[in-house]
């Protein structure tokens, strides 16, 4: 196998998904996970398989390549850009069941201008804040009802992402946000309906905030994304091991600066993304986790720093005699920070079965 190259170990991806699914079933709401984070049409299979009903996407190219995969019901969790509108339109008349989401009057009178125009009733969910994170409409803002009365009879729900949870590590504080998601976005939901209108559906979802909730009541689906492949961001958070991991990076030896302990590899950034997202959290695992070539960390053994081909692993800590313990030609894997940033650096994974075979699965890159 050439290097760098990405690698799914399907075993772990495996019980990675079911554990998700299994945690949707036991709070009672349909799963709908987000594919941003592999875009893998046998991801989306086994997701499929295990229970989901429906999944998120972040771009539009998403949409168009799994529904033509089988796929109908997708809901485009990004907030709608009027530009777009044809493109949505088109996948609407193909028979897509095509949600689309907005947190602001101008992004509502676009759909709707646009819908009219056309002879289309576009589904729409309100986005909330429920975190002050990103974006999103306050469940006690006026807006909110403002929004609602335009959308009218396009209006099926609302939905929220609690992404502060990303910097928390603590059962307790997870569990928190967890109910603070849930709460603001049913608040919501309900300040919809005692307006007199609809609100059927109620979305949230992180993949801390997923596997950290003790109740779900109000919600009918929850969203998550990079719990099929985790890495350490989130295992820093707390909500998986480190063996859960089911993508990493192969990588070769390709030089040494032994008076520095340094072991040069052919995986830099371009190869692991320059995704830092451990950096601020209690354990900085520089550009990733070193592992042998089976995949088993080897303690202390960091990729220290990236250039784009290039990659520096150190040994924290400690010394080594870096030539002799990893020479010339030796493999390596790499364990990443961030699942969505190095997966996207690729344009396929080389996938390791159960049985020992390798298949190559494509992955859809682009807008």
């Amino acid at each position: 196998m050439d290097t760098p190259a990405a690698l799914i170990d399907t075993l772990k991806m495996q019980r990675n998904i079911q554990r998700m699914q299994q945690r949707a079933n036991a709070l009672g709401v349909h799963l709908r996970p987000h594919v941003k984070t592999h875009k893998c049409a046998e991801v989306v299979a086994a997701q499929v398989a295990a229970g989901a009903r429906g999944i998120t996407v972040s771009t539009l190219k998403e949409a168009e390549y799994f529904f033509d995969l089988g796929i109908a019901d997708i809901l485009y969790a990004v907030a709608m850009a009027p530009h777009k509108l044809p493109q949505a339109l088109a996948l609407r008349r193909r028979g897509c069941g095509l949600t689309l989401i907005t947190d602001s009057l101008a992004g509502a009178q676009a759909i709707m201008d646009f819908g009219q125009e056309q002879g289309e009733t576009f589904a729409v969910m309100i986005e909330i804040d429920c975190d002050g994170h990103r974006s999103g409409v306050k469940p006690q803002d006026p807006l909110l009802l403002d929004i609602a009365r335009l959308l009218g009879a396009s209006l099926t729900g609302v939905l929220t992402h609690a992404g502060e949870s990303y910097g928390l590590d603590t059962p307790e504080a997870l569990q928190a946000i967890a109910e603070l998601e849930r709460a603001r976005c049913v608040e919501a939901a309900e300040q919809i309906r005692a307006a007199g209108m609809p609100c059927a559906q109620v979305s949230v979802g992180s993949t801390p905030t997923a596997l950290s909730a003790l109740n779900l009541e109000g919600v009918t689906e929850l969203r998550a994304g990079v719990y099929a492949f985790f890495d350490l961001v989130m295992h820093n958070i707390g909500v998986c091991r480190i063996d859960e991991l089911a993508l990493s990076v192969l990588t070769t030896v390709i030089g040494h600066q032994p008076e520095k302990g340094w072991i040069i590899t052919d995986a830099g950034w371009m190869a692991m993304s320059r995704d830092r997202g451990t950096q601020s959290q209690k354990r900085d695992f520089g550009y990733g986790q070193v592992c042998d070539e089976r995949g088993e960390p080897i303690a202390g053994l960091l990729l220290s720093s990236a250039n784009q081909e290039h990659g520096v692993v150190q040994l924290q800590g400690g010394t080594v005699d870096v030539a002799a313990q990893f020479p010339l030609g030796t493999r390596l894997r790499i364990l990443p920070n961030h699942a969505c940033a190095t997966g996207t650096q690729f344009g396929s994974y080389h996938v390791l079965l159960d049985n020992g075979d390798r298949q190559v699965w494509e992955r859809l890159r682009g807008w």
